[in-house]
């Protein structure tokens, strides 16, 4: 383990300070200062901004009903990205918050369409797996709560590895403290692996997979674009015979939240274990490409995730990997999005 240095172990600090004081505040203030450190954020149009504004400028122009530059959004984009960047405060605020929210409020104020849960429940009953496939939208740490509380028990999931280790430790900590199983990209066991087993004994896992973390992932169609995305869940669903179901998540009002659980993509019956895992990470990601349209102003992307935006070396790196048939999964690190790797990484 690499020694901690003065900025990380002071950030680190300073992290787990706010994280006491933002459940000891009332909530309605705490929402007020995490709302005001949004909009500052937004107005000062730093990197991760820039980027969101990016990615968001695609989902715009595919639903454009007449074909405009993208400069020319203007202030409907800047509008767009402010209310991610509250959104995004929202989920942090709420992830911080989450240990003093009660379980009847969470239940109460939680609405999903029941009859795929259901179904999620009784693939589990009966010994099969199941992986839940999510965008980095709404709260989908309030979300991995209730599906435990509505019958999951528990859940396995991947999450990037934090600096400082503290940090990291902190929200293992608190993770495991809701139900979650948490293992981290780096450092531990080989996460594919640990999720193959816990799908192989009828286990839920979920996975954030609309980042590619490594470079493993393959190219997909997304918003008219070529995106690079992890093949991780698809990797597991052919080689355990779980069910892959995508899972969308947002906000309602100030004190409410909302899942959508789409219908499972099958294995298709033909075609190389590759080309299989190629063909449903695409179709994973067109039933992301709908739920980002429906609610926009809650997908949290502030990393750069289109082919025209990435490093060039990176990029290579990951078409190499391809061509030499190492872009198969099991190699993809599908963080969770504690993020851990969501925002803090970008």
């Amino acid at each position: 383990m690499e020694k901690e240095t003065f900025r990380e172990r002071l950030g680190g600090a300073v992290f787990g300070a706010g994280w006491k004081l933002v459940c000891r505040l009332p909530e309605s203030v705490a929402r007020a200062l995490f709302n005001f450190g949004a909009d500052i954020a937004w107005r000062r149009e730093g990197e991760g901004v820039r980027v969101l504004e990016g990615n968001l400028v695609r989902v715009l122009r595919t639903d454009s009903a007449v074909s405009i530059a993208p400069h020319e959004f203007g202030a409907e984009l800047r509008a767009l990205s402010r209310e991610v960047m509250r959104s995004y405060a929202r989920y942090y605020l709420e992830t911080f918050r989450l240990q003093i929210i009660p379980d009847e409020r969470i239940r109460a104020g939680m609405h999903v369409n029941q009859e795929n849960v259901d179904l999620t429940l009784e693939h589990m009953k009966n010994g099969r797996g199941v992986i839940y496939a999510l965008p980095h939208m709404g709260d989908f740490e309030q979300a991995g709560r209730w599906v435990i509380l509505a019958g999951a028990g528990s859940f396995g999931t991947i999450a990037e590895r934090l600096k400082p280790e503290s940090l990291f430790q902190r929200y293992l900590k608190f993770r495991q403290g809701l139900g979650m199983e948490v293992v981290p990209t780096t450092g531990g066991p080989h996460p594919f692996g640990v999720m193959a087993q816990r799908l192989r004994a009828g286990k839920l896992v979920c996975i954030v997979a609309d980042r590619d973390l490594s470079d493993t992932g393959v190219e997909v169609d997304f918003f008219g674009e070529k995106a690079l995305f992890p093949a991780g869940p698809a990797a597991l669903a052919i080689q355990t015979g779980a069910a892959l179901m995508p899972v969308s998540c947002w906000f309602v009002g100030e004190t409410e939240w909302a899942a959508h659980v789409y219908d499972e993509i099958p294995v298709p019956a033909e075609g190389t274990r590759k080309e299989k895992a190629a063909a449903m990470t695409q179709a994973l990601v067109t039933v992301f490409e709908q739920a980002i349209r429906e609610h926009p102003e809650d997908w949290h992307m502030l990393q750069k995730v289109f082919v025209n935006d990435l490093d060039p070396e990176r990029l290579a790196r990951s078409r190499a990997r391809a061509v030499n048939g190492n872009g198969n999964g099991k190699g993809a690190s599908p963080a969770n999005g504690t993020d851990a790797g969501n925002g803090a990484a970008g």
